[in-house]
């Protein structure tokens, strides 16, 4: 089984589900400066505890800056027995792009 990758529209759609997991790869500052709202920021530090906490049957969008280190991770969610994994093309940055309302900080 592997990731599916995922347009912003589709992701967009998707998080209308209450039940959809998004996770933010970038660092902590660029996280801090804007995100997706419900957005889980996701470093060394707190990856074992999301594993844990999360569902592993719900879907999970993760994105990175432009949609490429995403790809790794949606794989690595994938390898930890997640079943609906989805790695964002274009990243944040296509999504301020076209989402600028849902784009700020929390």
């Amino acid at each position: 089984m592997s990731f599916k990758r995922i347009s912003i529209s589709d992701a967009e759609q998707l998080l209308r589900q209450p039940s959809t997991q998004l996770a933010d790869i970038r660092d902590e500052q660029s996280y801090q400066l804007g995100h997706i709202k419900g957005a889980c920021h996701l470093d060394n530090h707190n990856l074992q505890q999301f594993i844990e906490d999360a569902d592993p049957d719900a879907p999970l969008i993760i994105y990175c800056y432009h949609g490429n280190s995403s790809q790794s991770a949606a794989q690595f969610f994938v390898e930890k027995d997640f079943t609906e994994v989805y790695s964002m093309d274009g990243g944040f940055e296509e999504w301020r792009q076209h989402y600028p309302h849902q784009s700020g900080e929390q």
